[in-house]
């Protein structure tokens, strides 16, 4: 039986975008590496980054995460910018499908989880998403409060 990243003692979430599965409904996700200097790896092993507002963008062939934050590394010999852009990596095939998906009316790409996986490697996990309007947030926090309601009523009665 395989392993689940999170029995694995190197995998590590540096950050996570909880936003995202509250505004946008997930269709697909697909895991991404990140092209990332020597001190960006640095800050993030020590935790220092967030996702919360980027976004992820093909443009010109290539996959981008945009607006993402990672500190700058203290230490650092040689710094970097703390929101620039990082091209992420991913195959031909896997770059003309987003495309394709982004093409269609109101799909979009959400990073979901910053992380690093068993290898130690840093990893975005980008979702194919659509937006979802007010009474589709509605519907989920209902159907959230019913399942927290659930469990409690089975705590007590168990």
């Amino acid at each position: 039986m395989a392993k689940t990243p999170k029995d694995n003692p190197n995998y590590k979430v540096i950050a996570e975008n909880r936003r995202a599965r509250y505004d946008y409904a997930i269709q697909e996700d697909l895991e991404c590496g990140i092209e990332l200097q020597g001190s960006e790896v640095k800050s993030l092993r020590t935790g220092q980054s967030n996702i919360a507002e980027s976004y992820a963008a093909v443009e010109n062939g290539e996959l981008w995460l945009t607006n993402s934050y990672i500190a700058p590394y203290d230490q650092a010999m040689f710094g970097h910018e703390d929101r620039r852009r990082r091209k992420l990596l991913v195959t031909r095939r896997e770059l003309a499908h987003l495309w394709s998906e982004t093409a269609r009316k109101g799909m979009t790409l959400v990073p979901l989880v910053l992380y690093f996986n068993h290898r130690g490697i840093a990893k975005v996990k980008v979702g194919v998403a659509k937006g979802k309007k007010a009474p589709d947030k509605r519907a989920t926090e209902a159907k959230r409060d019913w399942q927290r309601q659930k469990r409690r009523l089975l705590k007590e009665n168990g």
